[in-house]
């Protein structure tokens, strides 16, 4: 566990929040439809992996209020990027689905974003590559806890 009053531990975690951050900002740059904000990409990301949700499960997976993801939603579903269909068990919610589309311009960003990181990883030795395969897993649970 860092000790952040212990000063490389402190270090660290600001090593590490600054190039995450500068690496993210890179990866929002290569982007494949310019007239979605991240947030947008954020809500299809996060249908891709969990399948449908009702927008109020989605404003907690995007730590968003409920009236916002209610607005992000409309906006996906005027794109055609998702569509709204009743709840199966409860008739005053809906559920949120992505399209084909969406999953189709999804597949394309990843493909997109994954070119750009290869390409960076060129610059890397075998030993800096290993490091940061391991710690891909790290960082993964890091972005989900």
């Amino acid at each position: 566990m860092p000790d952040l009053n212990h000063g490389d531990d402190e270090a660290a975690v600001n090593a590490l929040r600054s190039a995450v951050m500068r690496l993210s900002r890179r990866l929002k740059h290569q982007r494949v439809d310019e007239s979605l904000s991240p947030t947008e990409m954020s809500v299809l990301g996060t249908l891709a992996r969990c399948g449908t949700a009702t927008p109020g499960e989605l404003a907690r997976k995007e730590h968003v209020q409920p009236p916002s993801m209610t607005r992000i939603v409309a906006l996906l579903e005027s794109k055609g990027l998702v569509k709204l269909e009743p709840h199966p068990e409860d008739r005053r919610q809906k559920v949120v689905t992505q399209t084909e589309r969406a999953e189709a311009m999804l597949e394309e960003s990843r493909r997109k974003r994954n070119a750009f990181l290869a390409s960076l990883v060129e610059g890397l030795d075998e030993d800096e590559w290993a490091k940061l395969s391991a710690a891909a897993p790290v960082l993964e649970k890091l972005a989900h806890l």
